[in-house]
Formats: structure tokens, sequence, C-alpha cells
């Protein structure tokens, strides 16, 4: 089996893929291939048939695949080459890809730059623990998404939502316009993990309570799910067992968290962020291993899909600087967090010119105030009357604070 040579190979035809093969394209770099696991480019914006994307990047509100649909065409005009059901089966830390399709075969491609594209995943109920049988009518919110959305295929007639993720909430209100009765929406936290916007569109405008420190004890049924059991939890998020309570329905719909694709970053020996679950990056969005980068919701989870294409970009344009012979050996400093910020990316910075740093804070606060701190000094701050942890922050410090932070010896991102 011969070994094919590429300069960038993208692994993911997501939204963070694709603009990623744009980034590198535009600067400099003709040799580019996308891998995509699917049939077609896009990734999960194929499914995600309501508005609310482009905002930001387009200044206008497009549909997912109205979206996906600006960066293929640019796709197809740079003639950027892409495989199509190409699953990725290992990466090592020498950059050689191993990936398999009906098309090709088995295929071995050694690049010079890799980028991670891969996305994430849904967490499903064997990760939970819910005790009781294993019915029918118990999915995942992105898995009911692709039934309705793509299928053709109603999920069920009387639902029940565990977790206000932004997929549950979304597909509340897609079931509900679809003749579904969506009974509730429960969530362990006593607060949603929802974006705002989300909240107010698909439960409060169509009237389906959000019960907060709630979960689901118990599933019942034989074939089809009959019913569940509920629970109020105490602070400690254990059910208080006067509290059980049986609700008859025939679907439970799993919105429980989502989790990046790193199995093949793992394999490649990139180092991990425990808090994140995604790689650990400099400000170039390169990993601990030279010449594989990370990008989107493979190197932490975000809320806003501008936010996914804009990150990638960056990571495209910095491979392609890398593989154009551009290096740089600025020492890199640790971000520190403290006072309520539950992480932030990039991990390590060297140089903080045009860098956003990107971080969300452990639980809901009010009337904090965004620090960055260089040795002892307050160089940036912002009031915030409110913070939660679903909706992901972003710093953009300008040339004067960036000069500061570069020189000094220690950086935290802190909320005073």
């Amino acid at each position: 089996m011969s070994v094919v040579r590429k300069k960038i190979v993208v692994i993911g035809g997501g939204p963070a893929g694709l603009a990623a093969a744009i980034g590198a394209k535009e600067n400099g770099v003709d040799d580019i291939l996308i891998l995509e696991r699917g049939n077609c480019l896009g990734g999960i914006l194929t499914q995600c048939i309501h508005a609310g994307f482009g905002l930001h990047s387009f200044k206008e509100e497009l549909s997912g695949p109205e979206y996906a649909a600006r960066y293929i065409e640019k796709i197809k005009e740079y003639n950027i080459e892409y495989y199509l059901d190409t699953m990725v089966i290992s990466v090592t830390e020498n950059k050689l890809i191993t990936a398999v399709s009906p098309k090709y075969g088995l295929i071995e491609i050694q690049a010079e730059a890799i980028i991670l594209a891969m996305g994430c995943r849904e967490r499903t109920r064997g990760a939970l623990n819910i005790a009781g049988s294993r019915p029918a009518g118990v999915y995942t919110a992105g898995t009911a998404q692709y039934y309705v959305n793509l299928a053709g295929k109603m999920v069920g007639k009387k639902v029940v939502i565990l977790g206000s993720g932004d997929i549950g909430l979304i597909m509340a209100r897609r079931l509900t316009l679809e003749g579904a009765e969506v009974l509730m929406v429960l969530e362990l936290m006593p607060y949603s993990n929802g974006l705002g916007r989300n909240i107010a569109q698909c439960l409060e405008d169509f009237n389906i309570p959000l019960k907060l420190s709630h979960t689901v004890v118990g599933i019942s049924g034989k074939n089809r799910v009959e019913g569940i059991t509920i629970a109020k939890v105490d602070e400690n998020r254990i059910p208080i067992k006067e509290t059980f309570e049986f609700i008859e329905c025939d679907t439970l719909l799993l919105s429980v968290g989502l989790i990046p694709e790193n199995e093949l970053t793992a394999g490649a020996n990139v180092k991990l962020d425990p808090i994140t679950n995604g790689s650990y990056v400099d400000e170039t969005l390169q990993t601990s291993v030279e010449g594989i980068f990370a990008c989107g919701n493979v190197l932490h989870v975000h809320d806003v899909v501008d936010y996914v294409s804009a990150e990638a970009y960056r990571a495209g344009v910095n491979a392609a600087k890398l593989c154009l012979g551009s290096k740089t050996s600025l020492a890199k400093k640790k971000i520190k967090v403290d006072g309520g910020v539950r992480y932030c990316v990039p991990q390590q910075i060297g140089d903080f010119t045009n860098i956003p740093l990107m971080f969300r804070v452990g639980s809901p606060v009010n009337n904090k105030t965004i620090a960055v701190i260089a040795d002892g000094e307050v160089v940036y701050k912002r009031k915030e009357a409110f913070l939660t942890p679903s909706e992901m922050q972003q710093v953009n410090v300008n040339n004067d604070i960036a000069q500061k932070l570069n020189v000094a010896k220690e950086v935290c991102l802190t909320l005073l």
C-alpha cells in the first residue's frame, strides 16, 4: 500500500473542518485534503434546520444547512479536495493517518500538518446509570433531531426531555411543532445548561415546564417506554426519595452533555486537558505535538457555530504558516484561572496579540468583573451582570494590553 503525501489534512468536514481548510487555502497552501466520515460535508449542521446561525459571521440569520452551504461553496470554488464516507482509524505522532473508505479502501496519508476537527458526540444513557429496563423510545436529542429533520420519522407522541442542553431545548420546540406533547424538561443542576435565547424561544414560548434540580431515576416499559420515575435532587445531586413521581410517557430524550471526539487525538500522544476533554493548545491552536492543530468542538464545546468557524479559520492560517516555514520560538506562558473561571483556551500563550481568550465559569454568578491580571496588575476588566456555564465568554485584548501580557511572568484570568 503506497503512502499518499499531503501538506495539510483536515480530519472532519463539519463547520470547523470547512473553515480550517479555507483558512489554510487563503494563506498560501493548495495541497489540502478533508477527510469526512459522513456522506456529505457540513457535519451536524445538515440536521440543524432551525434558524440562529450566521449572526456573527454573516450578519444575517441562517439555518444550519444554509450556513454550511456558504462554506461548502467556498470549498468547491477553491477546488479543495475532500473524501466522503472516509473513516480515520488512527493518527500517529509522526502525522501518519490511516483511513478506510468504500471508494479508496485502506489508505495511508503522510501529512506535514494535521488539523483535528472531529467535533463531539452526545453522552448516552449508558453514562447516566438510570435504573430500569431497556425499552425502545430512549434517544439522545441529536439522534431524535436526525430522525425528525432528515429521516422524516417521529420519535414519539408523549415526550420527556432530560437535560437542558441546547439540542434538547431545540427538540422540545421541534417536537411540539410536529404534534408531539412535550411534558417537561428536567435539569439535574439548579440552573439551565442552554442558551438564554433557547430557554425563551423553545420552552417559554410553548409553555413547556423546566424543572430544575430534577432527574430521572427509573425507566419503565418492556418493548416501549411506558413511563419514567423522576425525583428532585438535593444540593449534592442525590435524589430525594420522598419526591419520587411517576410520569406516563412513550419517549425519553437525553440532552446531558457533549464529549469531544478525542480518541484519535489521544492515539497521537497529544496532551489533553482534563477540564475541557480537548487538546492542550497554544495561541496558534497547535497541540503539544508539533504540526497537529485542534479547533472547534473537538477542542472545547462551543455554543455558537460562528465562534467555531472563527477559531477553525485561525487554526488553518497557522497550519499554513507552519507548512510554509514560519515557526515561533517564543516562550509559552500557562494561563492561570481563578475566581470561578473553570478553564481558558488557549491554555498557554507566547504572543497575546489578537488572541481571544475563551472561557466558561463553573457556576452562575451575578455582577462580576472579568479580569486579566499580569504580574499582579489588572490590565483588562469587564463588568458582567450575569455569567453562566452554558454561555462561553470571550476576552479580546487590544495591542497595548497584549504588550503588557507578553512581557509578564504570570498571567491570570479571573473574576473579581
